[in-house]
């Protein structure tokens, strides 16, 4: 019986290979992009707004204040222990108790930590605030591309993670830009906004309150969208519930049937490792004796580390830093809301070209923009245009490898231990984040008491862009290859 049982599994898993396209309904594509807008939106809420808070919360004299970036970083840093602390303790709780089920429980917590944050009164319970949103964040960014990951076609993985991404962008932006709009004073454009509610009035002192609250909205309706959301018919095989996994590839190829005709033939059939009762430590022994998962481990963990260096440092700080270096705010917020253009770019270029190249070449491609995006900002000077395109490139660079490293991660590990895997890479990975935006805060507040000048920016930005070229480094020189093949084929 058991031979019988892991031969149908190995059938049904060929069954869904040979599907050459989405084989689910979009409406879950938009269901799991509701909830990536929410945690992308709450990631970038704090980039534009924080001046304010920093101003009515803590105290702050002076919205140029170095003392800014200083508050900043602890909160960035707690922020991303929790989101390792969700990756690394709730993530891997997918793989024991499904998919479907933890993405609606990190959506609950997510949205708790963004409540939580519309109320707090000093700067502990923000601090607090932040690092329980950040458990919620860590552990769904983990779980959705795990998702992704097992029901995309083989040559679509890296398409449909990053379709799933552009709601990403759409976060990012309402983050960013209502930043702009409810927390910072009016100004003429392209210096601010002229209708910002900011300067005066309640949005003056409370503007940052209200963008956090909006988060918890968005996070209550993710969760009710989840609720429809199928389980992922590998991880129903992995547990030997054969049933209700041939009950959800019967729907996928029934779909797939009527928008191709017919389907491709069967590939190989490969029997997959069932194990019903399978724990967290049962995930860990996967990974750690296995010389193929733990070579990869310490690839893309590193990769993560210092590639985040300089996504974090960009996506929270970057308007503090620009302030720091002489911007006044609302022109720093709005170079910032304008470089968001540029990552909305990203899962398009993904979307359409993403399975084309292996995963580690996105890596070379998207540094060469982040140091050329980086440099232009820091020779415009007074040339506002110049600015507003470095900062289109800048975002463009330091996201363009996200989408396709996200597929790469959960590509690497095994079904069984694949929420686990990417959670581990992706969470201590987030290390780098914290310690980016802490080193980059320490670097600028040394340096500003000599006056800032146009060399004191380029060298900023080069160091932020030096973490990313690391990262690249380790992906290209020793980073496999798993593009356009068999999940069971990559990682058994």
């Amino acid at each position: 019986m058991a031979e019988k049982a892991a031969v149908k599994a190995g059938e049904a898993i060929a069954r869904m290979d040979r599907i050459p396209i989405w084989g689910l309904s979009y409406i879950f594509i938009g269901i799991l992009g509701i909830g990536f807008l929410f945690t992308f939106y709450d990631i970038f809420d704090i980039n534009v707004s924080f001046i304010q808070t920093a101003l009515t919360l803590f105290h702050v004299s002076n919205p140029t204040s170095p003392q800014i970036p200083a508050l900043l970083g602890p909160i960035v840093l707690l922020n991303l222990v929790g989101y390792i602390i969700g990756a690394l303790i709730l993530s891997p709780i997918s793989d024991v108790i499904g998919r479907r089920r933890m993405l609606m429980i990190t959506m609950i917590i997510t949205g708790l930590g963004s409540l939580y944050n519309a109320l707090a009164n000093n700067y502990v319970n923000f601090l607090v605030a932040r690092t329980i949103t950040g458990i919620g964040v860590g552990a769904d960014l983990a779980i959705v591309n795990t998702y992704i990951g097992e029901v995309a076609p083989i040559n679509g993985r890296a398409r449909y993670t990053s379709l799933v991404f552009l709601f990403s962008t759409l976060g990012a932006t309402l983050g960013i830009w209502l930043g702009l709009f409810l927390t910072t004073p009016s100004a003429p454009f392209p210096l601010g906004l002229p209708f910002a509610l900011g300067g005066s009035g309640f949005f003056a002192v409370n503007g940052w309150r209200v963008m956090y609250g909006i988060g918890a909205l968005l996070a209550l309706i993710g969760l009710l969208l989840r609720f429809s959301l199928p389980e992922s018919p590998r991880w129903l095989i992995s547990k030997g519930k054969l049933t209700e996994a041939e009950r959800i590839v019967e729907v996928m190829e029934k779909k797939a049937t009527g928008k191709l005709g017919n389907l491709p033939p069967l590939p190989n059939i490969i029997q997959p490792y069932i194990a019903e009762r399978y724990s967290y430590l049962d995930a860990l022994k996967t990974i750690f004796s296995s010389s193929l998962y733990i070579k990869r481990f310490g690839i893309l963990v590193s990769m993560w580390l210092f590639g985040y260096m300089t996504v974090y440092t960009l996506a929270a700080g970057l308007t503090s830093v620009l302030a720091s270096l002489g911007f006044a705010p609302p022109e720093a917020g709005m170079i910032a809301a304008i470089g968001v253009i540029g990552f909305i770019l990203v899962p398009i270029t993904t979307f359409f070209v993403g399975d084309r190249l292996e995963r580690k070449t996105w890596t070379v491609i998207s540094v060469v923009f982040t140091i050329i995006g980086g440099l232009l900002i820091a020779i415009a000077g007074t040339n506002i245009a110049l600015s507003f395109l470095g900062s289109i490139i800048l975002f463009y660079g330091f996201n363009l490898w996200v989408p396709t490293s996200y597929a790469w991660t959960a590509e690497s590990f095994p079904t069984r231990a694949r929420s686990t895997g990417f959670a581990l890479c992706d969470g201590v990975g987030h290390i780098g984040g914290g310690i980016g935006i802490i080193a980059i805060s320490s670097f600028i507040g040394s340096l500003i008491a000599s006056g800032v000048t146009t060399a004191l920016a380029i060298e900023v930005f080069l160091l932020i862009a030096l973490f990313q070229v690391i990262s690249t480094i380790i992906a290209i020189a020793i980073g496999h290859r798993s593009a356009n093949k068999r999940l069971d084929e990559v990682s058994p």
